[in-house]
């Protein structure tokens, strides 16, 4: 990997990681269609820029990572189910990992729930901004729990987990970017832990892709994120219910015409 190829996957991860199409799918696609060898330090390397995105989470929302105690209690409790799952699952989701036709499946299925989801929580619409409480915290945390499961997408399933407990479409997004502060700071940490020990260590390039990388998707996750709040106010999930199912079609196509999938 070069400085070119670790901008390019920084630019996806902060694009598509807090909208609902999967950041995992198109790292994928993106590092496959860039011919990067699927060694340990790529599958890092996707996994640890994610610590740049969540950045952008803080930064944009730091006022409320100061509001109470409660509010780290909560976000612990909607963590726990994807925390104890991903530990006990952790083979059987590396496996899933490995099968292109998994992200196909998820992408396409997602996709059209996604075309769906703006009917069936029309009446949260125009609901005024609902606290979260314990037991909608925890509901959400099993539907992030479901988005283990390579394509499907955290932020999909934890912003339909939001709305399922009558949060309006903002208070839904929002909590899934907080969220995705303790999950991906875990999943990140863990991730660089694992590199670190089976392998001897990162050397001076490598440490300066994941800073580079980081860098790139924490400036673009601002942008998305402010982006994808906007939209969705004004036009709902269709649309990107629509991109999933074409990019499940235009994933299977290339795979079925020869294409090798970094996984």
């Amino acid at each position: 990997m070069d400085i070119v190829e670790a901008i390019i996957l920084g630019v996806v991860e902060g694009i598509t990681e807090f909208l609902p199409i999967s950041s995992t799918g198109h790292l994928m696609v993106t590092s496959s269609l860039l011919g990067l060898a699927p060694d340990a330090f790529l599958k890092a390397f996707e996994v640890a820029i994610q610590f740049g995105a969540i950045l952008a989470v803080v930064v944009l929302y730091w006022k409320r990572f100061f509001k109470s105690l409660d509010f780290y209690y909560k976000l612990f409790v909607a963590f726990l189910p994807a925390g104890i799952i991903g530990f006990l699952c952790i083979h059987l989701i590396d496996k899933m990992l490995g099968n292109v036709l998994v992200v196909v499946w998820t992408f396409f299925i997602g996709g059209v729930i996604l075309l769906f989801v703006d009917r069936w929580f029309r009446k949260t619409e125009n609901e005024p901004d609902k606290e979260v409480k314990y037991s909608n915290a925890l509901i959400i945390g099993f539907f992030q729990a479901i988005s283990m499961i390579p394509g499907v997408s955290r932020s999909a399933a934890t912003i339909v987990g939001g709305l399922s407990q009558k949060l309006n479409r903002k208070s839904a997004v929002e909590f899934s970017f907080f969220l995705a502060v303790p999950t991906m700071f875990v999943a990140t940490a863990y991730k660089l832990f694992e590199y670190y020990k089976e392998g001897d260590g990162f050397h001076g390039q490598e440490i300066g892709l994941l800073l580079i990388g980081n860098l790139v998707a924490f400036i673009v996750a601002m942008v998305a994120i402010k982006f994808f709040i906007t939209y969705l106010q004004k036009h709902g999930f269709k649309v990107f219910g629509i991109y999933r199912i074409v990019a499940a079609i235009a994933i299977y196509l290339l795979y079925k015409n020869g294409v090798q999938f970094v996984l």
